[in-house]
């Protein structure tokens, strides 16, 4: 069905989340803004960012807040980013070692400004986050850095647990929902993460117009990169000016995702309407 500009598709009850409170909940909410961190949890309107902050994880968004890319589903500001910040890592993982996280994810804008696209900057913190958590596990959820092996190889060289790198959406549907990236390039950033032993993961949104055999189709592709996680989640618009939602996917279409990703040989898959990225993310370290 196609839905006319003026129609808005009513948010289904299995949709309504939790207000996040909570000690630990408002302990991660001060420290970022006393030590000037992004979150992806905020940044992205997260609709489990309080059972994570309460569980003892976060998501972090290094590199700034502005974004080189205009992708039409992302509510991170497309501008031009601000000079990189070399005692931004240090902070990070100051904090870190503070809250005591058992588990980190740290992901960042898109800076095709940088000369390496910042591949540099994430093996510094990474390296310094381990240098004073040695007991955290770390996932990195990273842009395609143009699916260059050496800026990746920067990455998988610092040692993260888990490298995420999401497709977002299918593949008929990469040019509508994403800015410059592409399809296949992101399963070439896929492939060279997993060829380096380090566990592969990758996430999609459903409810913008895809087909259940896309949504199969895609599984199958990530498979063949050798990917080892995979997230599937509910699109929601986060602002009037991007992409509307198509479709709200019922739960049980999500648990039939799940089941077809697992015969097909993922180690995970996380697949229910609020899933992102980082849900269970401290899960996804064994591969």
């Amino acid at each position: 069905m196609t839905l006319l500009k003026t129609e808005r598709v009513p948010l289904p009850r299995w949709m309504k989340s939790q207000m996040p409170k909570g000690e630990s909940y408002l302990k991660v909410k001060r420290l970022i803004a006393d030590h000037q961190l992004n979150t992806i949890c905020t940044s992205g309107n997260c609709p489990n960012k309080g059972e994570c902050w309460n569980a003892g994880t976060a998501s972090f968004m290094i590199l700034g807040d502005k974004c080189t890319r205009n992708c039409r589903f992302c509510f991170v500001q497309n501008d031009v980013p601000d000079a990189v910040d070399w005692m931004e890592p240090l902070r990070l993982a100051k904090t870190i070692q503070t809250l005591g996280l058992k588990h980190c994810v740290i992901t960042s804008v898109t800076r095709d400004d940088l000369a390496d696209a910042g591949a540099g900057f994430w093996a510094a913190t990474i390296r310094k986050i381990k240098e004073l958590n040695p007991d955290t596990t770390i996932e990195t959820l990273i842009p395609d850095f143009n699916a260059h092996p050496e800026l990746i190889n920067l990455v998988i060289d610092a040692a993260p647990d888990v490298i995420s790198h999401n497709m977002e959406t299918v593949r008929r549907l990469t040019p509508k929902v994403r800015s410059t990236a592409r399809y296949d390039r992101s399963l070439r950033v896929i492939s060279i993460i997993s060829a380096a032993g380090i566990v592969s993961k990758s996430g999609i949104m459903v409810g913008l117009g895809e087909l259940e055999e896309e949504v199969l189709q895609t599984m199958d592709d990530l498979r063949t990169a050798g990917c080892k996680v995979l997230t599937i989640g509910q699109y929601l618009q986060p602002a009037s000016n991007l992409l509307p939602v198509l479709e709200y996917i019922t739960p049980e279409v999500f648990e039939k995702y799940h089941t077809e990703g697992m015969q097909r040989g993922f180690s995970y898959v996380e697949s229910s309407p609020l899933v992102r990225s980082s849900y269970h993310a401290e899960k996804h370290v064994k591969g």
